[in-house]
């Protein structure tokens, strides 16, 4: 009878397993313990990147991954974990496996290193389907120890690059389009696949063909338009800050060396908006440092800038830190100080209201959004 017993236990365990969705490990569970797991029991690692904000993240914890057929094929397979890319683990850890969009879901073998990946919500059938084929995948790990053994055969390069192109390893893909666009700098611009790579994987403001570019853009900009190459260039300068800010245990430090190079290279290259750079990067880190007393310095620097311009909705934003009702920092009240400022220019006629932002009409003017700003920070409601 004790025999029978604990046999149907087994058999209801088992039909419980197979019934349930994907069997997550516990919220918190890191890539280093999923790895240890895994490796006493024979499996995959399956990671699900994701954050607090993304529609499909949700949508794929609500509707997919419960469903049984969907946990019945991964739990005999995977050790699974889940983790906010913008958590205080998770932060450094997107940064270090190249996260950009979400949600993201890797496949590791049980040494966590990387076997496949992919991107987006999707049914289960394909969600399924889209798991087998990477976790038998390894042409992303064949083709990166090909590139760190100094393969640089030219159609490797352009089969590498469209492959880390679509795993969204934007740093990585970096220096592959370096690879391709070495000693092509001068004349990239006139074909049309060389063109595309540049625009599509230079991310780096040190590359040789954007420090070119920056300098002689006229051949790309009558091969692209101006626009196109304009907002190329300062989306590269602009974005920067990310590979040299680096947050980790909820505390933001930056590469002073890479920082001061940085600055160099905006005065070698003779930008104009230099200091709108230099102060972009200044005041992101700071605020991530939540260094307020810095934040408002640096503001007031780029304000005081006759160089610089800073719209309404560029002010806006950087109230985001003062939101919060338990920052009571005495900067809070100079930022609102600010704001006020602006409003009284807005009402003398010295500045215009914002309606657009870029091609997008915006469905009040911006000093209204700034005078609810102010309320908010009062502590009223916005139409009190």
């Amino acid at each position: 009878m004790k025999k029978l017993t604990t046999t149907l236990l087994a058999l209801l365990t088992a039909v419980t397993m197979m019934a349930q969705g994907i069997a997550f490990e516990p919220e918190g569970t890191t890539l280093e313990q999923a790895s240890a797991k895994a490796k006493a029991q024979k499996k995959l690692i399956f990671l699900d990147c994701f954050t607090q904000w993304c529609g499909p993240c949700k949508k794929m914890a609500r509707d997919i991954f419960p469903m049984a057929e969907v946990g019945s094929y991964m739990n005999p397979k995977f050790v699974s974990i889940k983790i906010d890319m913008e958590s205080e683990y998770g932060a450094p850890l997107a940064k270090k496996l190249q996260i950009s969009a979400y949600p993201t879901f890797i496949i590791f073998n049980a040494d966590a290193q990387e076997i496949g990946r992919f991107l987006g919500g999707s049914g289960a059938e394909e969600f399924i389907k889209k798991v087998e084929e990477k976790s038998r995948d390894n042409s992303s790990a064949e083709l990166q120890a090909r590139w760190q053994n100094g393969d640089r055969d030219p159609q490797f390069l352009m089969q590498y690059l469209n492959t880390l192109n679509a795993s969204y390893k934007n740093d990585e893909a970096n220096l592959v389009a370096e690879a391709i666009l070495q000693g092509k700098e001068a004349t990239f611009a006139n074909d049309s696949t060389l063109r595309m790579i540049f625009m599509r994987s230079i991310n780096n403001p040190f590359a040789t063909s954007f420090v070119y570019t920056v300098k002689n853009p006229a051949a790309l900009k009558t091969a692209i338009g101006e626009m196109p190459v304009n907002m190329k260039i300062k989306n590269v300068l602009e974005t920067y800050h990310r590979q040299i800010i680096t947050e980790h245990d909820g505390t933001a430090s930056i590469d002073q060396q890479k920082f001061d190079q940085f600055v160099a290279l905006l005065g070698e290259m003779g930008i104009p908006e230099a200091d709108h750079y230099r102060l972009i990067t200044l005041i992101t880190l700071s605020e991530k440092q939540k260094d307020y007393a810095a934040y408002i310095k640096y503001i007031k620097e780029y304000l005081a800038n006759p160089k610089l311009d800073a719209d309404d909705m560029q002010l806006a934003r950087w109230t985001k830190p003062f939101s919060d009702p338990a920052n009571q920092s005495p900067q809070k009240a100079e930022m609102k100080a600010i704001l006020q400022q602006r409003l009284a220019d807005i009402q003398a006629g010295k500045r215009q209201p914002q309606t657009q932002v870029g091609n997008m009409k915006l469905s009040r003017p911006t000093d209204e959004l700034l005078r609810m700003i102010v309320s908010a920070m009062d502590g009223k409601m916005p139409n009190q």
